[in-house]
């Protein structure tokens, strides 16, 4: 807690916080299904045998929009101090680009209108972001990690709901998102009226050289910590259907989903009692230690495996440590930023985490898997998760 926030400030409503993680839901809705499994289709439509080329210049091309958008908007939201207009925009924006995917005709226009959608997308996902450190108190932050823990597994229940057999074609299911995104990010434009948290949006106008350093070092940390835990995830989502057939050729496709199917919905729950205990006991950054080391034991087992059981044992120990982690690492984040007058801005400097492990990754595998196979992989992997909980662990004193 703060000593801006003070105990004497209130608590930010429930129903603007379910509202927020709806709204947070909703864009991860908009482009889950759409990456994973609309936009592929596409592709393969457009390009047949060409299209593995083409969606690697629309993921890299996209990270980089993606990437950019998300600081741009952010901090243009900090200098108009106002969050909705942004978002709203956003939201009417990227819904109609995603849309108008159905028009386009060739690879080339294919991939400009893909980063085009981008940017209006993180016009919205930027200012969303930030309103969270608007206006959700210290003392409330553990929860609100927690409700973030139901954006993945919706994004992830959405893609099966659009590719429903007889539910929509392939243009429609694009209208189908759309209609989603709008139906869970609006609720919380029209009905949220968050509580005014003005102390929330102070500067600390007079801080010494030592707090500044303080500050600046703990943001450090804790995007380092999030990268490396980011970077063994981003491996895994690549890599684990692969790794599991190496070891029993008959697991397929569809089992690797039902293993996903298992963890995401069971690190809802256990974000929420984490989030929760966290918020009673004043210890914020401990539920993320824990996260990130029972992760990297995850990742031991799946390195000393040999065995489909164990494999299947091991992922879900670290993906459902990682889940927690980083949906309640999302909160947490909003406690160390230097400047809440540029928080739009630094959060999008925070969501590089989200970009940078698909560029690091690649290289990663490519150097130990083909020589040493995938237990060296899963060993370096757990290596760089025990380093970002040993740089969390040095912010445990402050709690």
């Amino acid at each position: 807690m703060t000593q801006a926030e003070g105990p004497d400030h209130g608590r930010q409503s429930l129903r603007f916080m379910w509202l927020y993680a709806l709204a947070v839901a909703g864009g991860a809705v908009s482009y889950v299904p759409f990456l994973t499994l609309l936009l592929p289709l596409r592709a393969t439509e457009m390009a047949g045998e060409a299209r593995i080329d083409l969606l690697a210049y629309i993921a890299f091309s996209g990270a980089i929009a993606a990437s950019a958008g998300n600081v741009l908007f952010g901090w243009l939201s900090d200098l108009t101090r106002t969050r909705k207009p942004w978002i709203a925009t956003g939201l009417v924006l990227s819904c109609s680009l995603l849309v108008s995917v159905r028009a386009t005709g060739t690879p080339a226009q294919l991939l400009g209108l893909i980063v085009v959608w981008q940017l209006a997308l993180n016009m919205m996902l930027g200012p969303l972001g930030a309103w969270a450190g608007d206006a959700v108190p210290d003392r409330q932050k553990g929860f609100l990690g927690g409700l973030l823990a139901f954006a993945p597994a919706l994004g992830a229940a959405s893609g099966a709901i659009v590719t429903l057999p007889g539910l929509a074609g392939a243009d429609h299911r694009l209208v189908l998102v759309a209609g989603l995104v709008a139906a869970m990010v609006l609720p919380v434009l029209l009905f949220g009226n968050p509580r005014a948290m003005p102390q929330l949006m102070l500067d600390d106008r007079n801080p010494d050289e030592e707090a500044r350093h303080a500050k600046r070092s703990a943001a450090a940390r804790m995007w380092l910590a999030r990268l490396l835990v980011q970077i063994a995830e981003a491996a895994l989502f690549t890599y684990l259907l692969i790794w599991f057939t190496s070891i029993d050729p008959s697991f397929t496709d569809s089992d690797t989903a039902r293993v996903f199917s298992i963890v995401l919905p069971l690190s809802v729950p256990l974000a929420m009692l984490a989030g929760r205990w966290s918020d009673r006991r004043e210890r914020p950054i401990l539920p993320l230690v824990l996260g990130s080391a029972i992760g990297a034991v995850g990742l031991l087992v799946m390195a000393l495996s040999d065995s489909l059981g164990g494999a299947i044992a091991g992922y879900v120990v670290f993906g459902l440590s990682s889940s927690v982690f980083l949906a309640l690492h999302t909160s947490q984040t909003l406690r160390v930023l230097p400047r809440p007058s540029r928080r739009g801005r630094d959060l999008g400097i925070f969501n590089l985490t989200n970009t940078v492990p698909s560029m690091i990754m690649p290289w990663l595998t490519l150097a130990l898997v083909p020589v040493f196979g995938f237990s060296a992989l899963f060993f370096a992997l757990a290596a760089l998760v025990a380093i970002g909980t040993a740089l969390l662990l040095t912010l445990t004193p402050a709690k």
